[in-house]
């Protein structure tokens, strides 16, 4: 955007209007993030595939971000990141249980599938 635009006219780029930019909305954007990478939030009528490394890394970047804000965080805010990460690591070790003990299956089923 130039610096020559109006107000009026940066708010016509945007459909709807954004919430601010606090710590918090910064905390459920990660964690909707890594939601969406578990396989978590359904768009369509297909499940999704979690992709397991990506949720690991975005998960792996909330902890940092616990890390290098000790100390420097609203009660609120330090909650929200710590039940966050919390309830997200718990997810991550379900499902990657999970794809584990589907792999045997998918491998046994893909080779007699060949056989036949």
């Amino acid at each position: 955007m130039s610096d020559e635009e109006s107000p009026e006219q940066r708010d016509e780029n945007f459909s709807i209007p954004l919430p601010p930019p606090t710590f918090e909305f910064l905390i459920i954007s990660l964690r909707a993030q890594a939601e969406m990478q578990l396989g978590l939030m359904q768009l369509g009528e297909e499940k999704p595939k979690p992709e397991l490394p990506l949720a690991r890394h975005t998960i792996d970047l909330m902890g940092v971000l616990l890390e290098k804000t000790k100390g420097n965080l609203t009660l609120a805010e330090q909650r929200l990141l710590e039940n966050s990460l919390t309830e997200l690591r718990f997810r991550f070790v379900q499902i990657s249980e999970e794809a584990a003990r589907e792999a045997p299956k998918a491998a046994t089923g893909g080779a007699s599938a060949q056989n036949s």
